[in-house]
């Protein structure tokens, strides 16, 4: 089979094309025939070497998997060769307490494709068979490639971890993100009042168009006072975050008294100040949120599936140019998602 792989961290330029056995399942797996893949900042985090990361090699990037069984082990009986899928990205061993108790999220386990194990910038991919889930049928590949990592995500963030509500103020930090794209469609779901950032006129726009009340450019204001004026001074009930450093310290500025802020990433920096006086002087909740349960996708699919939650697709490259797509992540170019067609 063809894939993209790398065999040394580095930039871009590592990602080169080349012939790879094509994979067998075992007993409880699946052979998904891959039709389309989207990117994450997890892809280029692992690509330059995250630390505490050991990554099989040559090692096959990509989280977001949708496409067609083309084989099936003895025991993923639930599965048809021919069925389109769209498969969980997340890893789980399924037989702890917290898998039993439906919180796989919490798994000592717990990973996510394209991480360690090799992922789906390639024509075939070998899948816990229980990972393939149904395909919404009124979306293309590219659409459906856009959708569950980063709306796992958001809706983990927003509804398992801040319990956003009606009329809440929601600031979401990154519109043109995957997650913020994601974040600003299940917070408007949910009766909430969002207000997003971005960093140009253009993507500003395209959030309001994704349902964002207010509109912060965090290139030129000063998120911190513009969210309390656009509050009237009350700040943001919730904070959609995943950028860190100096960002994070704003968004906690941000925050009204009684806010969550929920954190997911680090991408600018993952060393920040807090002042303590603040935190309990505002009775602040700061939350830590790594993907999301198996449930939580499910349910995101339902929504999907109606029209209500839609993915956002910025651009679609052929596998092979995936190093000119990792370059477009890393220049922000990017609004929502970008995707590999295979």
């Amino acid at each position: 089979m063809k894939a993209v792989v790398f065999e040394r961290f580095g930039g871009p330029e590592v990602l080169v094309a080349r012939e790879r056995p094509d994979p067998k399942p075992r007993p409880d797996e699946a052979i998904v025939e891959v039709r389309a893949v989207g990117l994450n900042h997890l892809d280029l985090w692992v690509r330059a070497g995250m630390p505490g990361i050991d990554p099989e090699m040559p090692h096959v990037l990509g989280s977001d998997i949708v496409g067609v069984i083309a084989e099936v082990g003895e025991l993923a009986r639930h599965l048809t060769v021919g069925q389109k899928v769209v498969v969980l990205p997340t890893l789980s061993c399924g037989v702890c307490a917290a898998c039993y108790a439906g919180d796989d999220h919490l798994c000592r386990s717990y990973d996510v494709l394209g991480r360690k194990r090799n992922g789906g910038y390639a024509e075939r991919v070998a899948v816990p068979a229980v990972n393939c889930l149904p395909y919404p049928e009124n979306l293309s590949w590219e659409e459906a490639a856009a959708t569950p990592l980063v709306f796992l995500t958001a809706w983990h963030m927003l509804v398992g971890r801040a319990g956003v509500k009606p009329g809440d103020d929601v600031l979401v930090i990154g519109a043109g993100s995957g997650v913020g794209s994601a974040a600003i469609q299940v917070a408007r779901l949910h009766g909430a009042r969002v207000i997003a950032t971005a960093g140009s006129a253009a993507k500003l726009e395209r959030a309001r168009a994704l349902g964002a009340h207010e509109t912060i450019d965090h290139s030129s204001q000063d998120v911190t006072a513009e969210t309390r004026r656009l509050t009237g001074k009350k700040g943001a009930d919730v904070v959609i975050e995943h950028v860190g450093g100096a960002v994070f310290e704003s968004a906690i500025g941000a925050l009204a008294r009684d806010g969550r802020l929920v954190t997911c990433g680090a991408t600018i920096g993952s060393k920040v100040q807090l002042d303590i006086n603040l935190l309990f002087g505002r009775h602040l909740t700061l939350l830590g949120s790594w993907m999301g349960r198996r449930s939580e996708l499910v349910e995101v699919l339902k929504f999907v599936r109606d029209g209500r939650l839609k993915p956002v697709v910025d651009s679609v490259l052929p596998l092979e140019q995936a190093p000119q797509a990792h370059e477009r992540i890393e220049r922000r170019e990017h609004f929502g998602k970008v995707v590999l067609r295979v």
